[in-house]
C-alpha cells in the first residue's frame, strides 16, 4: 500500500437513529369531523458535534405542523441523528460534509419517520419534498461570508 493510500480520506456511517420524536394533535377527534384543508408549515435545523477525533453526531431537527380551518391538525417535530466517522478531511471539507453530506443521508429517514408517524395518528400520509441540502449549505456559507464581510457575527441555521 502506499502512503497517498494509506491517508486517503475516510467516512463511513456508523449508526442512524431517531434522537427524539414528538407528536400532537390537540384538536382530535374534532379535526376527524370537519372539511380536510391542510396547509403545512415546515422548519429545518441542522447541526452537528464532535464526539471525538474522527467521529461526529449530526442531527437534523424537522418540525411540521399542520393546520385545517386555521386549526392545529397535528404538530410533529422529529431530531434524526447519525454517527459518522470522517477521517482525513480537511476542515473545509468536513465543514461540508457534516453541514450537507450527512444531512443529505439522514433526511429520508426524517421523511419515513415523520409519514409513519402521522399515518398511525390517524391523518393522511405526509410526504415531504426531497431537501437540497447542498444548496441550503452554499447559502448559509454565503451569508456567513457577507456577515463576516460587513464585521456582522451573526451567523444562521438552516
Amino acid at each position: 500500500m502506499s502512503n497517498k493510500e494509506a491517508q486517503a480520506p475516510q467516512f463511513e456511517i456508523q449508526r442512524i437513529y431517531v434522537k427524539d420524536i414528538s407528536f400532537e394533535s390537540p384538536n382530535t377527534p374534532h379535526t376527524f369531523t370537519e372539511e380536510w384543508k391542510p396547509e403545512v408549515s415546515l422548519n429545518l435545523e441542522t447541526k452537528s458535534s464532535k464526539i471525538n477525533d474522527n467521529l461526529h453526531e449530526v442531527v437534523i431537527s424537522v418540525t411540521a405542523t399542520v393546520t385545517s380551518d386555521k386549526k392545529t391538525a397535528f404538530l410533529i417535530e422529529v431530531d434524526q441523528a447519525g454517527v459518522f466517522m470522517a477521517n482525513g478531511f480537511s476542515n473545509e471539507q468536513l465543514h461540508q460534509m457534516l453541514g450537507s453530506f450527512c444531512p443529505n443521508i439522514l433526511f429520508p429517514y426524517a421523511r419515513e419517520v415523520i409519514s409513519d408517524t402521522v399515518v398511525r395518528g390517524g391523518f393522511p400520509q405526509l410526504i415531504l419534498a426531497p431537501v437540497n441540502f447542498d444548496a441550503l449549505y452554499a447559502q448559509h456559507m454565503e451569508k456567513q461570508q457577507q456577515g463576516a464581510a460587513g464585521g456582522d457575527k451573526q451567523t444562521t441555521s438552516h
